[in-house]
């Protein structure tokens, strides 16, 4: 890649001044399955380089059907296979990848120097955890909820559920029975990364 191309690509479409906000920004991903590998993905090409992504699990060969990982990377550890994929983009980035499993609590010693944080996670028990200690810390969340089947594709929407917390999806639908496939988990985190970016370059 030839020295700046990518960055002065990025200024030429965000704005030298966006970009710079961006590149300074400092992005949690909380997962690094469908919609955490996804986001993560799109929000490197966005321009950011500062991103902390949380996740414990493997690549299986049950993810290569909507997650960004590879055949020759089944096995390994999705945060290593993520961090090797997105340096693939941008060799410029700042990964603090951290291979664990989130807890109650957690969101303070994972997340507290972000400027944003993605929920990505699969239960909705561990979902609403995360994203009710990442509210007692008064950060901008974006989570998801709702993008399982095929089709209807203009349902999955951005919700705001508050001030600073916004939902991605139908809210509806229920990957236990409809069955997470990649276009619309990769549309939905593409509208994540889509409303972070619109927040860090709106800050003041």
């Amino acid at each position: 890649m030839t020295d700046g191309a990518f960055e002065a690509n990025l200024a030429n479409k965000l704005g030298a001044e966006n970009l710079k906000k961006v590149e300074g920004a400092k992005i949690g991903i909380a997962g690094a399955g469908g919609l955490g590998s996804n986001c993560a993905l799109c929000l490197v090409r966005s321009g950011f380089r500062k991103l902390t992504i949380i996740d414990f699990d493997t690549v299986d060969p049950s993810n290569l059907d909507r997650q960004f990982y590879f055949q020759n990377q089944v096995g390994m550890r999705k945060v290593d296979a993520l961090k090797a994929n997105l340096y693939r983009v941008n060799p410029r980035l700042e990964l603090r990848m951290v291979n664990k499993k989130i807890s109650q609590g957690d969101a303070t010693g994972l997340f507290g120097d972000c400027d944003a944080v993605v929920e990505c996670l699969d239960s909705a028990e561990a979902k609403r955890m995360l994203v009710e200690d990442l509210m007692k810390l008064g950060k901008f969340t974006v989570t998801a909820s709702g993008l399982g089947g095929i089709g209807s594709s203009d349902d999955i929407r951005v919700h705001r559920i508050k001030d600073t917390l916004l939902m991605i999806g139908d809210l509806e639908s229920d990957i236990s029975t409809k069955p997470a496939l990649s276009p619309r988990v990769s549309i939905a985190a593409a509208k994540q990364a889509d409303v972070v970016l619109q927040y860090i370059c709106a800050k003041q």
